[in-house]
């Protein structure tokens, strides 16, 4: 359907795409990847038609309808859910042929608008409308709000719904979760995964990538590579490939160097001059060595902090919020070294607001809050990416922000230390103002990192992250000794990261008995009985909302326990089942069998008992999955 030929695209003095070849068949789900700049963006962008290739030919059947998210934060009086219904532009075309029909009073075509609004699902798109905005975050009652009144981050969830609310061929999206919380990118998730269309998905989220895409273009080093399957199978088939390079350049490297020698031998010998210089001429039409340019894999640690004093923090019963506003209510928690906690939750229930109550910068309301002496906050944000000073420089930045010590080290040590965040070279005198976000985020985590804290809090760190520091961040945080509170929406680094999490919801924070597989799922189980309306779903519940998540929890409690059961029992029947190998093959050892023998006499009674034992447990272990298997499908 999309096909690029031999393209060419320059965006500066180095060419972002050259000679790439790709093609891009209906309804396909691609997930373009690569490293931060190797001109993913920039290929949307071509596709969408705000770019023109350099060289070579972009095809694109005529008649298609693009939808993608506009960048543009709206400013405007308009409410939030009108907006996203203009994502709709036929539909709103015919909204404006009805009403200049009612104002000719012409019946014919007025009857034909209506009739056209009706195919276009004008009744529903109201309905249409506040589903995509409660899926991604928006509270039902405000929907009727000027757009203008909310946060910016909302206001790129609103164009987001906006681009979905667009009846499309196809979807162009590029990041679209850095501004969604773990929720509502489990929503977009499942509403992706049902998208009739074709999707070209820009994405730095391995599970996301993995739940929605059905292939992979790769961006690097200004070629497209294409690699069916997920993202797990593409990091499966580049690992081959790059291998297989590798040994097809030792093989030519190893006849190259043959070659070399004979000549050096022989060039001198005038019966093997013929032969030298056939061996020079063989060696010119050799396969040029394809050199593999590593690109450049971020290598840093945190550094061991002072002192761990214990506890960190000691939250006794708090209140926290804005005002007279309580957004949490009767909260208790003690923070340890190494505790490793996440924090869950809907967009507005108050992670935040419980991160800045343990980081400080929010006086609680009631209760207390007890920090020890030696205690050394990180706190990571989009607002510290925001703070940075764009008139300064790296180096500068890390000077003034990284403390007391770093203000001390030598010019070498900030540079060395910059550089294994990827700023190398003269990039660290570099003005920030030219950085780009994943930029802007690393040098946040870099200064964060060189003022040695004992407690990290990271909100949505991974923002603006490509795949390569998302990993360093990741295994960072696994050697860290300090504590670590994160809410992020990406499942890949709470699941590597955290061993517990707490829920914030309906104005409480309690501990959450379950993985993030329990979570999805409970997720999924309220949105399908939510339905389309607030009121209907609270009319189907039925039931206190405390004992409901009383319920909820011993269900999650329940599933666990006969996981690790089902674990159990196929450990134990690998066990047995190599112990019913080793006697069945003593009896058939004739040479081993001594009728005399107790221990040998013993054997059939043995084989008996382990048999006996096989078969309950593989009952118990078919009983159990069956339940496990109802579950999923109930949940």
């Amino acid at each position: 359907m999309i096909h690029l030929r031999n393209v060419r695209l320059r965006r500066g003095p180095e060419p972002l795409l050259d000679s790439a070849t790709a093609s891009i068949l209906r309804g396909e789900k691609v997930g373009i990847v690569g490293r931060n700049g190797s001109g993913k963006s920039s290929l949307l962008a071509l596709i969408k038609g705000e770019l023109t290739p350099d060289q070579g030919n972009l095809e694109i059947p005529g008649g298609l309808t693009f939808a993608a998210v506009t960048q543009e934060l709206p400013d405007s009086d308009r409410p939030v859910i009108e907006h996203v219904i203009d994502g709709d532009i036929t539909l709103r075309r015919c909204e404006q042929i009805l009403a200049e029909a009612e104002r000719r009073e012409d019946g014919i075509q007025h009857a034909q608008a209506l009739a056209d609004f009706d195919q276009l699902g004008g009744y529903t798109a109201r309905s249409r409308a506040a589903a995509l905005l409660d899926g991604l975050g928006f509270d039902s009652k405000r929907i009727d709000q000027p757009i203008k009144e909310f946060s910016g981050g909302l206001r790129m969830r609103a164009n987001l719904a906006k681009a979905l609310m667009c009846p499309s061929d196809v979807l162009l999206l590029d990041e679209p979760t850095n501004h969604l919380d773990l929720d509502a990118v489990l929503w977009l998730e499942r509403w992706l995964q049902s998208y009739p269309g074709t999707l070209l998905l820009v994405s730095h989220d391995r599970d996301f990538l993995d739940a929605v895409i059905n292939r992979v273009l790769h961006v690097s080093l200004g070629t497209l590579s294409a690699y069916s399957g997920n993202f797990s199978d593409f990091e499966t088939q580049r690992a081959a490939r790059l291998a297989q390079q590798q040994a097809q350049n030792e093989k030519i490297r190893r006849e190259a160097d043959h070659v070399r020698s004979f000549v050096e031998r022989f060039r001198a010998k005038a019966s093997k001059a013929r032969q030298a210089q056939s061996r020079l001429k063989w060696l010119e039409r050799l396969p040029t060595l394809v050199t593999q340019r590593v690109e450049h894999t971020f290598d840093w640690q945190f550094l061991e902090p002072r002192k761990l004093p214990v506890p960190l923090v000691s939250l006794d019963r708090i209140s926290a919020g804005y005002g007279d506003q309580v957004i949490i209510d009767d909260f208790s928690l003690s923070i340890p070294p190494g505790a490793r906690i996440g924090i869950l939750g809907r967009n507005g229930a108050g992670k935040s607001t419980l991160i800045k109550s343990i980081a400080g910068q929010l006086a609680p309301l009631g209760g207390t809050v007890t920090t020890a002496p030696d205690i050394e906050v990180g706190f990571f944000a989009q607002l510290e990416v925001d703070q940075l000073d764009a008139s300064s420089t790296a180096i500068l930045e890390l000077t003034r922000r990284g403390g007391a010590v770093v203000a001390q080290w030598p010019e070498q040590q900030k540079r060395d230390h910059l550089g294994s965040f990827g700023f190398k070279g003269d990039r660290v005198f570099e003005s920030v103002k030219h950085f780009s976000g994943g930029e802007r985020a690393r040098l946040s985590l870099a200064i964060l990192v060189a003022r040695r804290p004992n407690l990290l809090l990271l909100d949505e760190p991974t923002n603006h992250l490509d795949l390569e520091m998302r990993d360093s961040l990741l295994l960072a945080l696994q050697e860290f000794s300090g504590a670590v509170i994160l809410v992020s929406h990406d499942r890949g680094l709470l699941g590597s990261v955290c061993d517990e999490f707490w829920l914030v919801r309906d104005g409480a924070a309690t501990r959450f008995d379950g993985d993030l597989q329990d979570y999805a799922q409970s997720l999924a189980r309220d949105a399908r009985s939510s339905g389309q309306s607030n009121t209907s779903r609270r009319s189907e519940e039925g039931v206190d909302r405390r004992e409901q998540r009383r319920r909820d929890a011993a269900a999650r409690q329940q599933l666990a326990s006969l996981r690790t059961e089902f674990k159990n029992i196929e450990k134990e029947l690998e066990r047995l089942t190599m112990q019913r190998r080793e006697l069945e093959q003593q009896m058939l050892d004739s040479a081993s069998f001594n009728a005399n023998d107790s221990a040998v006499r013993a054997v059939p009674q043995r084989l008996g008992a382990v048999i006996k034992q096989i078969e309950t447990l593989e009952e118990r272990w078919l009983e159990i999955g069956a339940q496990l298997e109802s579950a999923g499908s109930q949940n």
